[in-house]
């Protein structure tokens, strides 16, 4: 369906949803998570980590995905 609009004030009201139903939160639910599919660091890893040599730095950030 192609709507037209004169002005950008137009096209954005048309975008806002009023009255929400089953399938406007199950688009909205599907929308996330295709949006956090695209997050490479699902498991964000916080702290200092102390390490005996490189190589085992190098392998912990090889497993841990950084």
């Amino acid at each position: 369906m192609i709507k037209k609009f004169k002005t950008f004030e137009e096209a954005r009201r048309d975008l806002w949803v009023m009255t929400p139903d089953a399938e406007y939160y199950k688009r909205l639910r599907t929308l996330y998570e295709f949006a956090e599919s695209f997050n490479k660091n699902k498991k964000k890893i916080r702290g200092i980590f102390k390490f005996k040599t490189i190589q085992e730095a190098q392998e912990h950030r090889k497993t841990h995905n950084y």
